[in-house]
């Protein structure tokens, strides 16, 4: 059954009273408005941005070893590995090491499921593209060195 409303009520005073008030109450809190390409943001070494693959500073070989588990642990199947043997150490090497980064959803599970900590999630969050075809990452885009991911590659050591 419905409660009849008084003539206060059908008015609805009180509410557009309640509506004003939080308008002008959001008026006077601090501002959190960046100006965007002026002001840059500078992600905090938590953040998870595109995906990348890390090189050695020293030897200039990439840290991959092309297990695969990335491939197999992406919910959206954005990574496709293929590989490949060498005469190095680690005796296996991505031959083909591709990310969709239309289908990558930046959940960071191929970070969390690497050995090696061959792949990890940068600071680069700016992604443009201007067809499909571009937005398919080989290892010329994806190829980073260490020393510019020591943020991350730091606070990983510090949370695994």
């Amino acid at each position: 059954m419905k409660r009849k409303l008084s003539l206060w009520e059908r008015l609805y005073f009180p509410e557009i009273i309640r509506g004003m008030s939080i308008t002008i109450r959001a008026f006077f809190r601090p501002k959190f408005v960046r100006q965007y390409p002026e002001e840059r943001w500078i992600p905090p070494p938590v953040f998870r941005g595109r995906p990348v693959l890390v090189v050695e500073d020293e030897t200039g070989v990439e840290r991959c070893v092309a297990c695969g588990l990335c491939a197999r642990v992406c919910p959206p199947l954005a990574i496709q590995v293929q590989a490949a043997e060498t005469e190095l150490d680690k005796e296996r090497y991505p031959e083909l090491f591709e990310i969709n980064m239309l289908r990558c959803i930046f959940c960071g599970f191929c970070e969390e499921v690497c050995p090696e900590e061959a792949i990890v999630m940068s600071k680069d969050f700016e992604l443009t593209f201007t067809s499909p075809e571009d937005a398919i990452y080989a290892k010329d885009k994806l190829l980073i060195a260490a020393s510019q991911l020591k943020d991350r590659l730091e606070f990983l050591k510090q949370y695994r």
